[in-house]
């Protein structure tokens, strides 16, 4: 018979799950990054090229040493294409004219 806080378990947690924390891991992070980098070739780059490029940056720890997950560093540079894509079509549409040149 289990008393008040005497039960089976000598902890709450088993010993499986103590490696679990909250929020998104680097693999998942690395994997939004990049399809945030493809979208924005296609719509709303401006917003989702920085996007790429911060989850291609946390997946990837933070730094540029040690192992890179391909997903995050394919975000990352997919990412920096894709915003400066954007940046040159707006300063492009900003200008009189029909078109960018």
């Amino acid at each position: 018979m289990a008393g008040f806080g005497h039960g089976t378990r000598r902890h709450p947690r088993s010993r499986g799950r103590t490696w679990s924390r909250t929020g998104p891991d680097r693999a998942t992070l690395g994997i939004v990054g990049t399809v945030c980098a493809v979208a924005g070739f296609f719509v709303l780059g401006i917003i989702l090229g920085p996007v790429a490029i911060a989850c291609g940056w946390l997946a990837m720890g933070r730094s540029w040493t040690g192992a890179r997950p391909v997903p995050a560093l394919i975000a990352v540079v997919l990412g920096a294409i894709d915003t400066l894509l954007a940046i040159i079509w707006l300063a492009g549409a900003a200008t009189p004219g029909n078109g960018m040149f």
